[in-house]
């Protein structure tokens, strides 16, 4: 079967998303007893629009076609000219195969800035993958915290939850994500792109 990849919009961004069911597609939100760690406790991606039938049916449709055969070639002509592009903006990397392709994806594309957050890294033959993809110029890889209260984790590239805004306190590439002043859009931002950028602490939602 040849694949056939689809893009999502996500209303916050200034670009398309590729991306999967939360949750079942995310092996590091969970804990060794299977229950979630605290920031996918809730997670955003389970409510509100991700509800919507269509919305959980384009996310379904990626979670088996990107086995299919030229799945690559389809992801590289669907992000075509696109300066920014964003992975996963609900799910994650779900299984070693899939980091491998989108390591190969991202090197096709060197005309765009992606974004990869995730949590797959405590999974090794993922990590592996993860770390060929930081060697990329055109890419920033930003590992997730579990934590809700703003603890930070070993990384290039990382990121955390916070409670709330007074619960930021600045230094040098630590930077707070500002939408929640903008109706929850990027506007002009890209620091999730950018490798100046060590770390963003994201307000919980």
């Amino acid at each position: 079967m040849v694949a056939q990849p689809k893009l999502s919009n996500a209303s916050k961004m200034p670009c398309k998303s590729w991306s999967l069911p939360a949750v079942v597609s995310c092996p590091g939100a969970h804990n060794d007893d299977g229950t979630l760690v605290p920031a996918c406790s809730g997670c955003y991606a389970t409510r509100g629009r991700y509800k919507f039938g269509a919305v959980k049916a384009l996310r379904i449709h990626n979670l088996d076609d990107w086995k299919h055969i030229g799945w690559i070639n389809g992801m590289v002509k669907l992000i075509g000219r696109a300066k920014w592009f964003r992975w996963f903006d609900s799910g994650d990397i779900c299984e070693p195969d899939l980091a491998m392709k989108i390591y190969a994806v991202i090197r096709r594309t060197p005309n765009c800035e992606h974004w990869l957050p995730t949590r797959s890294y405590k999974i090794k033959e993922t990590k592996d993958w993860l770390q060929r993809m930081s060697l990329l110029d055109n890419v920033t890889v930003r590992l997730s915290s579990d934590s809700v209260t703003g603890e930070r984790i070993p990384g290039d590239y990382t990121s955390t939850i916070i409670q709330s805004p007074e619960h930021f306190i600045p230094s040098k590439g630590y930077s707070l994500c500002r939408a929640f002043e903008r109706k929850g859009k990027c506007g002009s931002c890209r620091a999730c792109w950018s490798k100046d950028i060590h770390t963003i602490a994201y307000i919980a939602h």
